[in-house]
């Protein structure tokens, strides 16, 4: 996967800042979680800052993730941001990882079949 994959084309990343000090990116709504997940550990006051201010609301909105950024409206915890933020992605893994079903079968289920 090259380093554009995944990233929201034209749009500035998610900075998350303690005092002047960066101490953490997101690219996307994907990145956003693992950097949740890590700042949960490492420095969550900051992290609390940034939900309380509604910076990620007003971050995900500008890369049009309407949808999600509604439902972190108001929410302070980390914890419950990242419940939420999982909520929201877990439709999509489920999609991705399942194969269409074209009604049709593999070789392998045609011969088992017949043995």
């Amino acid at each position: 996967m090259n380093e554009e994959q995944g990233r929201t084309p034209g749009k500035e990343p998610f900075y998350f800042k303690s005092y002047d000090k960066v101490i953490g990116i997101a690219h996307d709504v994907h990145e956003l979680k693992n950097e949740i997940e890590r700042l949960m550990q490492v420095d969550a006051k900051a992290l609390e800052y940034h939900l309380s201010e509604g910076h990620i609301v007003q971050w995900l909105n500008y890369i049009g993730e309407k949808e999600l950024a509604s439902k972190l409206v108001g929410v302070k915890d980390p914890k419950d941001a990242l419940e939420i933020i999982n909520a929201h992605l877990r439709p999509r893994n489920v999609v991705m990882d399942k194969e269409p079903n074209t009604g049709c079968r593999s070789r392998r289920q045609r011969r088992s079949r017949h043995n």
